[in-house]
């Protein structure tokens, strides 16, 4: 259990919530069910992508790696969690903690670039859509995609690594997940260097892409009220409304998350809607783009069509 003196660490113990355990069942329940949902839409629609050549374009590729993404994301915690809303001892190994918050920070990073790729790609596709398949050809999609999976990757190493070496003074994390800010706080050295990295890192996979998406979302709206016919402007915003719907959702519960005010018991109202923030966004995304795309609702009827006929 948690002490207080400088220990080697091979276990820790996940005390999130620990103050309403008449509650776990619910929010087993709960999480079960967005679990499979993610599963289950994500994989749907990259089934979908894959098998109807039709939507073997840029914006696809990158809805399909974003379907893939959600699914990592979401099965790098949730697994663990069920687990332990139903166990008493509540433990993970010190390595699968160190493995949890690598997979967790490495798919919420790369999300957060991919999502502003996707704004590129509806800038080109609006602003300069004679050109669009020259500029947005395979290789580039590739090459920006790749780019997005090792920036995620790069910065999850080196903040998962930072934490781990650390000497720690308790094993007991009051949060539902290894979390790497709830992991820091059982330090028991400066950690000066990881609250540095962590900002930079933030600017670099947070920031930067919030602006890029900014920028890329004023020139499309600019472009858009340039066109004279009601029916092509609501066309062109058919074309992005909903990456920005996704992008809106996923930046602005973040947001909430850090700008909201504090609470009477903050650190249980953080770790619910962290709980949730990490199900509810990657559950709603195949729903969001199947809802609101003409293309993919086509394509499920063909493939309706096809397996039915």
């Amino acid at each position: 259990m948690e002490t207080h003196n400088k220990t080697s660490v091979t276990m820790f113990f996940l005390h999130g919530l620990i103050g309403y355990p008449v509650f776990y069942l619910v929010f087993f329940l709960l999480c079960l069910i967005m679990y499979i949902v993610v599963l289950l839409g994500n994989s749907f629609l990259i089934t979908i992508i894959v098998l109807d050549s039709h939507l073997h374009t840029p914006m696809y590729f990158f809805l399909c790696n974003l379907s893939f993404l959600d699914i990592c994301y979401t099965s790098a915690s949730i697994p663990l969690l069920l687990a332990n809303f139903l166990s008493e001892e509540k433990s993970i190994s010190f390595i699968g903690c160190g493995l949890e918050m690598f997979f967790s920070f490495a798919m919420g990073s790369t999300e957060c670039v991919l999502l502003s790729v996707m704004a590129f790609d509806r800038y080109v596709a609006i602003c300069n859509p004679l050109r669009y398949t020259i500029i947005m050809n395979k290789g580039l999609s590739m090459t920006m995609v790749s780019g997005c999976w090792m920036a995620g990757g790069l910065t999850s190493v080196i903040q998962t690594s930072l934490a781990m070496r650390l000497t720690f003074c308790g094993n007991v994390i009051d949060n539902l997940t290894c979390e790497i800010l709830a992991v820091l706080k059982l330090a028991c050295e400066d950690i000066s260097l990881n609250v540095i990295m962590i900002v930079i890192s933030n600017s670099f996979v947070i920031v930067t892409p919030v602006v890029f998406i900014f920028i890329s979302y004023l020139f499309i709206l600019v472009t858009i009220l340039r066109i004279n016919s009601v029916e092509g402007r609501k066309k062109a915003f058919s074309t992005c409304s909903s990456h920005l719907t996704v992008v809106i959702m996923f930046y602005g519960t973040t947001l909430f998350m850090y700008m909201k005010p504090k609470s009477k018991n903050p650190y249980a109202m953080d770790e619910l809607i962290a709980l949730f923030y990490g199900v509810i966004i990657p559950m709603l995304n195949p729903i969001i783009y199947s809802l609101r795309n003409k293309d993919v609702k086509a394509a499920v009827k063909k493939l309706s069509k096809n397996i039915f006929s």
